[in-house]
């Protein structure tokens, strides 16, 4: 057995593998049972096509051991049966026929691999392997190729929530401490604060983390076809759907799903998402069939869900469900000097991206920028880091802070930072100088500009 092992060259995904094994023969269940128990999570076995029903709808498998020739039904005919209804399991077709028609009929049923008896131990244990392996691949080659389409170009440094303000340190230091719950959290804030970036950082440092992360975003998904996004579809489910497809939340199973505003789901959607938050069960579109799932969910929003709940736009028991764990993002104008911290990433990472010289944040612009108020957040400071890099200067009057009602009374100290740095920029960052202005020592402005980052 020892050469199989070494033949077979296990991973750490075969290690996590549920197996199904299907055979009416005793002595050939028991054989593969024994051979794949060792080195896989979960084995399981069924005498006939009923009883493989039956634990298909209590379990998830990675794999199925399919043979062929049963007593009451083909293994054929009942995998293409089950694919019609919606499963979705990779399966290794076994039989003692090695005619090409039997192969072909096969492959058409949705087999995923052919093994002929008899067969030794290494072969089943390659087949497993095999079909563990393809569909890995399948699941990172869809989630990459919408990642591609989904998302922002040049980001990079996604998975890390970068800062070091006490503000973005507490975020940290909750996420640390929820990371591996498995109760659903809540990411509030406003748009283009980083919650999808807090979701990614809360991941990468989980029990998860070499698991799919799957971002979706509930708004940018016409409605109509929301349901078949998340829970995938069988063939001919509606019109056009030619083939069945995973969907997203099963492509995601073991990992994490980040839902990204949340509030944007129709009704009958946000029913179907209570349901898989309640039970982990998913029903792909077309099927009365459910697909057990393990799943850890965030979600987020910029918009109140208890305000969505009043307009009846949003169910109260979903926001009961998943308000347990809520994660305020703050606005990058309570964040101190990160604003400084973040442009200087994006310049290196735009400027790279596009081929553009660099830029150097004189004392002038890190002024403007400390005293503007960012009402886009981060997504507004990237786009200004990276339309400077274009025109090649800072235009300091995109900065300009928003008109004040006369009835707003600001803090002392709100007013005397606003107005050092407001003469640090005219005076083109000359401490002295505006010193001099202001009416007080450099001394003074140095402790200041020094509690500001500056």
């Amino acid at each position: 057995m020892s050469e199989d092992i070494q033949t077979v060259g296990l991973t750490e995904k075969l290690k996590q593998a549920s197996i199904l094994v299907v055979d009416d023969e005793p002595g050939m269940r028991n054989f593969m049972v024994k051979t794949l128990s060792p080195y896989c999570k979960f084995v399981a076995e069924a005498k006939d096509v009923a009883s493989a029903s039956a634990l298909l709808t209590q379990n998830h498998f990675d794999v199925m051991i399919l043979d062929n020739m049963m007593p009451d039904k083909k293994g054929i005919d009942w995998l293409a049966e089950q694919r019609a209804q919606g499963g979705f399991t990779d399966t290794i077709m076994v039989t003692a026929y090695a005619d090409l028609e039997t192969a072909i009929q096969a492959i058409r049923a949705g087999a995923a691999d052919f093994v002929l008896k008899p067969f030794r131990s290494n072969q089943i244990l390659n087949a497993v392997r095999r079909c563990i392996q393809m569909a890995q691949l399948r699941r990172e080659n869809m989630l990459l190729l919408r990642e591609l389409d989904t998302a922002d170009i040049g980001r990079k440094r996604r998975s890390q929530l970068i800062g070091k303000s006490k503000t973005i340190a507490a975020v940290r230091d909750t996420l640390d401490r929820v990371k591996n719950v498995a109760t659903p959290i809540l990411i509030t804030g406003a748009s283009g604060s980083g919650k999808e970036v807090a979701a990614r950082h809360m991941h990468v440092s989980s029990s998860r983390a070499d698991m799919p992360f799957v971002a979706i975003n509930c708004a940018t998904i016409p409605a109509d076809i929301i349901e078949i996004e998340l829970f995938g579809h069988v063939a001919a489910a509606f019109p056009g759907a030619v083939s069945a497809r995973e969907g997203l939340l099963p492509s995601a199973r073991g990992g994490t799903v980040f839902l990204d505003e949340v509030s944007a789901l129709n009704l009958s959607a946000q029913s179907a998402l209570l349901r898989v938050l309640e039970d982990g069960m998913v029903r792909p579109v077309g099927t009365e069939r459910d697909i057990q799932l393990d799943l850890r969910f965030v979600l987020a929003t910029s918009a109140s869900l208890s305000e969505e709940v009043a307009k009846g736009r949003f169910r109260e028991d979903l926001l009961f469900r998943i308000n347990i764990l809520e994660i305020v993002m703050p606005p990058l104008n309570q964040r101190e000097t990160d604003v400084i911290v973040l442009a200087e990433l994006f310049l290196d990472d735009i400027s790279s991206r596009l081929s553009l010289p660099p830029l150097v944040i004189d004392p002038a612009t890190r002024a403007a920028m400390l005293r503007h108020t960012w009402p886009g957040n981060i997504r507004e400071l990237r786009n200004f880091i990276e339309r400077s890099l274009i025109y090649g200067h800072f235009p300091h009057e995109t900065l300009s802070p928003p008109a004040k009602g006369q009835e707003q009374i600001e803090t002392l100290e709100h007013v005397e930072r606003e107005k050092i740095l407001q003469a640090l920029e005219l005076v083109g960052g000359n401490r002295s100088e505006a010193a001099r202005r202001l009416g007080v020592s450099r001394k003074t402005i140095d402790r200041k500009c020094a509690t500001w980052g500056l």
